[in-house]
């Protein structure tokens, strides 16, 4: 696998990892023989060193340092929280809302009870891009499915803090296998013919770790892997004003 690069210089490297791709090898995932850490150090042919993490199923900007004093400057950002991260989820239902910011602490690991962990303060801003109604059932009294395509900032960096924090107000994304529906899961993913998980790293900005200039790293909407759909979802729902056309989320899949 080749890797897309969104952005390279002589201190750092962003690249546009696809869903389903580990950011580096873990014992949970023994049996993956492919990582982004290794494809990459293979790619450019010299080490990397990762400053974040994406979780497997999500796509988009991914960000690595050229040095270990490097990362120890963008580690140190990332836990500071100074970048602005924008992602893409594509989440079942209408939020009543056009936006919203989630006020919700979440325990640290949340493979574990939350029962006896510390709770984390954590807040997610999101406000709605698009409403659509899909030819999706799962459920015999509704012949469709609403779905929203929603633009999602996290304040912090909790683990699975976007995929919590909207299963937490009924709106789970789709394709999430621990926060979301299975019925729902199969459905759509048949119906579209992609099997992933919907959200998307679009953006990164922060200040660039030694020259200071800001810099702005973007992904194409869902990536460069992102198959494409064996069939379409339907014009917006009547009455529900669509996303502004120049925004890159806002046409998919048509």
């Amino acid at each position: 696998m080749t890797l897309t690069l969104l952005y390279q210089d002589e201190h750092l490297v962003a690249i546009d990892k696809p869903p389903g791709l580990l950011v580096h090898r873990t014992q949970l995932a023994a049996r993956e023989g492919e990582a982004a850490l290794q494809l990459l150090r293979d790619q450019l042919g010299r080490p990397v060193w990762p400053v974040h993490r994406l979780d497997r199923g999500t796509s988009g900007v991914l960000l690595f340092a050229l040095s270990a004093e490097v990362a120890a400057l963008l580690g140190a950002m990332f836990e500071q929280g100074r970048m602005d991260k924008r992602y893409l989820a594509r989440v079942r239902g209408w939020p009543r809302e056009d936006a919203g910011l989630i006020d919700h602490p979440l325990a640290r690991d949340p493979e574990l009870p939350s029962a006896g962990q510390p709770l984390l303060a954590a807040q997610t801003r999101w406000h709605v891009l698009q409403r659509e109604e899909w030819p999706v059932s799962t459920d015999p009294r509704f012949a469709t499915t609403r779905v929203a395509l929603l633009a999602a900032e996290p304040l912090q960096g909790r683990r699975h803090q976007i995929r919590r924090h909207l299963k937490h107000i009924a709106h789970p994304i789709l394709g999430d296998a621990t926060h979301g529906k299975g019925p729902l899961n199969r459905a759509v993913a048949a119906h579209l013919g992609v099997n992933r998980l919907w959200l998307h790293a679009e953006q990164l900005t922060l200040a660039h770790p030694v020259s200071g200039a800001v810099l702005t790293l973007q992904s194409p909407a869902w990536g460069p892997a992102a198959a494409a759909p064996a069939a379409a979802p339907p014009a917006s729902a009547p009455g529900c004003a669509p996303a502004p056309p120049a925004h890159p989320g806002a046409g998919w899949p048509r």
